[in-house]
């Protein structure tokens, strides 16, 4: 279901974070209740792992943006940012 630098699958690049969310607590709701087949349920657990590792990447690019605001020294709202770069 990941590519190999684990990575989330294409379907997930254009979820959002808030639609990932939702989608990974349905699965977990459904995998508590015990109301799926077997099958069924590796199929959850593996579109759940995805789902945690796209959740995951869009938080750790939203800390990233975050960090490179860059603040005045005199405490005023910052006036300019450095680019994000997923690449580094």
């Amino acid at each position: 279901m990941t590519d190999t630098k684990g990575e989330a699958p294409a379907d997930l690049a254009g979820i959002s974070f808030e639609d990932a969310l939702r989608e990974l607590e349905a699965i977990v709701t459904s995998l508590e209740r015990g109301d799926v087949s077997l099958d069924d349920a590796i199929s959850a657990f593996e579109r759940g792992t995805a789902l945690k590792a796209h959740c995951q990447s869009r938080l750790e690019e939203a800390r990233m943006k975050v960090e490179q605001i860059r603040l005045p020294v005199d405490g005023t709202p910052p006036t300019d940012s450095t680019p994000f770069s997923v690449d580094g």
